[in-house]
Formats: structure tokens, C-alpha cells, sequence
């Protein structure tokens, strides 16, 4: 067991390892292919400036009159440039631009306009020409026609752009499958366990029952023995309480079932029973209507809770301390608060103690506060929290139940 243990550790490291390699060399062959991408555009660029200062010294040295749109027009016939790009002269006058903001616009009213200039109005780039100018800077390093006394400034094209995030939105697909991977095995492993502990729960209760039902029958043995009606009264309370704990792991694992019942009474019992059996050290104060409110809870189970809380609150006091139960009707819903005066709990872990596995004592699995919040929660539709905490002063656990209209 331990060795095929050893093999699914190693597998899984294997499987880990070997993803990070094939994400990294994805990312760098992609990082390669920009930067050879980005050196075929800058040659794309050098070799128009090239032709374009060829073009106009040939023009000018044999005596034509030239334009620069025809020249213009000529160039950009010749090749293929989707950079955006601003060519200026030594005054950092425009002489002209093109898809400063996407593909040109085809007008009627001048033919070279779907050819060099962009659909943006000439004006528009003239405001913003030292941002611009300052944007490709960044990109690329201008092309400077020193005969001409002209730079060209040109940034990268859109499908340039469009490569530069590809690698981040890889690595985010890569990311989500990665954290789909890990909540599925998390969930997976945590269903695992819950079946196991479900599993431990029921044959727990299984157990038990045997022991108990003996002591059902040495209960009745003792009444005819004539021995003190108020030990075997006890007695029989303890044999009750085994069975409620009996049902109340049977419950595990399983959809409770919901009765309307008087919370009032329920919590009283449960409050009641506890303090019979914890230290003279510990002072017990309830506040509680003195009248019946229907609530649909499971006795077992909300008990368990009362009892949760309240042993939660002595081993907060160290076995001493005043321990306080109120409960609040509302006009929809109850309150039941819970409060010591133990050493408290930090504010930032308000939330961290109904957290499995969660305990400040030596002793203990972390599984009590737990436990009431799945009861609560999950069970009642109902809500428990720590409402108030003081360090060194106490601490106020409440749970809100629905009223039964």
C-alpha cells in the first residue's frame, strides 16, 4: 500500500513537472516568433524608408517636379506597411501618417487617402503628435532619412499587438484549467473523506448500541434492588443522553429530518443537562421567554450544537468563568447567544475557527465549531457566528433560526 503510495507521488510529480516544461517552452517559442515577427516588420520599415529616399533623390537630382503624394503613392503601392507610422521633417513638422487607428479610410474626394492616409482627421494627429511620436518611440527605434532630414516613427502593427498578449492569455487558459484541476481533485479527496468519517460515524453509533442497551436492562435490575430512586434517575438520564448521541451519529452522512417543536424547551433541556454535570466553578445564567416558540429544527441535532458551544466556552474560561445563554424571538427568526468570559478570539479569526481541523487546545480534532456551522447552516438554513469577542474578556457565539409561521 505504502509503495503504490510512493508510485501515484511520483507520477503525479512526473505529470507536474512535465506541464511546466511544455507551458514553459510554449511561452518561449511564442516570445521567439514575436521577436523574429517584430524584426520582419522593422525590415518592412527600413526598406520603405529606403526606397523612399532613393525615390525622391532620383526625382529631385533629374529636374522633375515632384510631389510628395506621388511619392508617396508610389511607395505605398509597392509594399505592404499596416504599422502605424508618422513621418516628420528636422522641425518635427508632419509630412504625413498612416494607421494611426486602424485600416484607411477609402474616400471619394482624394484617391491617396486609401492608400497613406488613416481615416482619423489630420488635425486630430497634428494635437497629439508628441504622444504619439512618444508611443512609437517606446515600440520601436525611430528610422532616420539623414539625406532627407526626415525620421519616420512607427509603432507596432495590430497583428503585432495582437501576438504580444497571446502569451498572457495562454498562460491565464493555463491557470484556469490549473485551478479547475485543483478544485476538482480537492473536491474529489474531500468527498473521499467524508465518506470515511461518515463510515466511522455510523459504526461508532453501531457500537455503541450494544453497551447501551445493556445498561437499559442493568437500570431495571437496579430498581428491584431496592437502591436510591435519585441514583437510578441519573442514571437513566446518562442512558438517554448515550442514546441521543447514538442518533446523532447515525445522522451523519444523511438529510436530518425537521419537526416543528419549542425551541424554548429544547434549549433549556440541553442548557440544563450540561450544567448538572460541569464544575461548581462554572456559573450558569439563562434568559429565555417563559412561553412556547415553534421553530422546525432536529432535537439531536440542535442540541449538539447547544452542547458544542457551551463546552466550546468552558475550555475558553479553563474551567472558570460565568457562562451565559439568552434567546431572543425576533419577528421573524430566533436568536440564541452564548457568552463567557474566556480569553476571546482575534477578530481575524471570527471566521477561521468553524474552519475543520481549527483548535487552540492540546487536546482535540478542531471539529466542534465545525461540526455546529454544517448543523446550522447546512441542516437548518440558519446562520451561526461570533457576533463579539473581547481578548481576556469573553466571547459571544449567536445562532439565528427561522421561526415557524
Amino acid at each position: 500500500m505504502r509503495r503504490l503510495h510512493l508510485n501515484r507521488n511520483v507520477i503525479r510529480w512526473i505529470i507536474i513537472i512535465s506541464s511546466f516544461v511544455i507551458v514553459s517552452l510554449i511561452l518561449w517559442n511564442t516570445y521567439v516568433f514575436f521577436q523574429h515577427f517584430k524584426s520582419e516588420e522593422r525590415s518592412k520599415m527600413k526598406n520603405w524608408t529606403v526606397a523612399y529616399s532613393e525615390y525622391v533623390t532620383t526625382l529631385t537630382n533629374s529636374g522633375e517636379d515632384l510631389s510628395i503624394n506621388e511619392v508617396v503613392d508610389y511607395i505605398v503601392l509597392e509594399t505592404n506597411i499596416t504599422a502605424p507610422m508618422i513621418l516628420v521633417d528636422a522641425d518635427k513638422n508632419i509630412i504625413n501618417h498612416r494607421n494611426i487607428f486602424g485600416k484607411p479610410r477609402l474616400t471619394e474626394e482624394n484617391e491617396l487617402a486609401k492608400i497613406f492616409n488613416d481615416s482619423i482627421d489630420a488635425k486630430y494627429v497634428e494635437t497629439h503628435k508628441d504622444r504619439l511620436i512618444l508611443k512609437f518611440q517606446r515600440e520601436n527605434q525611430p528610422l532616420v532619412m539623414e539625406d532627407l532630414e526626415q525620421t519616420l516613427y512607427y509603432g507596432n502593427s495590430p497583428l503585432l499587438n495582437n501576438l504580444k498578449y497571446y502569451p498572457l492569455a495562454l498562460l491565464l487558459i493555463i491557470l484556469l484549467f490549473a485551478a479547475v484541476v485543483y478544485f476538482f481533485y480537492r473536491s474529489s479527496k474531500t468527498a473521499e473523506q467524508n465518506k470515511l468519517w461518515t463510515g466511522m460515524a455510523k459504526e461508532t453509533a453501531h457500537q455503541i448500541g450494544t453497551p447501551l442497551s445493556s445498561l437499559v436492562g442493568w437500570t431495571e435490575i437496579l430498581k428491584s434492588e431496592n437502591v436510591n430512586p435519585d441514583y437510578i434517575v441519573e442514571m437513566e438520564k446518562d442512558v438517554d443522553r448515550l442514546k441521543t448521541i447514538t442518533e446523532r451519529f447515525s445522522k451523519i452522512g444523511s438529510v436530518p429530518e425537521l419537526k416543528t417543536n419549542d425551541i424554548v424547551s429544547e434549549t433549556r433541556n440541553s442548557f440544563s443537562y450540561l450544567q448538572s454535570r460541569t464544575s461548581k466553578l462554572i456559573e450558569f445564567d439563562i434568559e429565555i421567554p417563559e412561553k412556547e416558540i415553534k421553530v422546525k429544527f432536529n432535537e439531536q441535532l440542535y442540541s449538539w450544537t447547544i452542547e458544542n458551544l457551551v463546552k466550546n466556552a468552558i475550555d475558553a474560561m479553563k474551567g472558570k468563568g460565568k457562562l451565559t445563554l439568552k434567546l431572543i424571538e425576533k419577528e421573524k427568526q430566533v436568536m440564541i447567544q452564548i457568552t463567557d468570559t474566556g480569553k476571546g478570539i482575534p477578530k481575524s479569526q471570527w471566521q477561521t475557527i468553524f474552519e475543520p481541523g481549527y483548535t487552540t487546545k492540546k487536546r482535540g480534532w478542531g471539529l466542534g465549531l465545525s461540526l455546529s456551522k454544517r448543523i446550522i447552516e447546512d441542516y437548518h438554513n440558519g446562520k451561526i457566528k461570533v457576533i463579539q469577542s473581547e481578548l481576556n474578556k469573553g466571547t459571544t457565539f449567536q445562532i439565528a433560526l427561522k421561526k415557524h409561521i
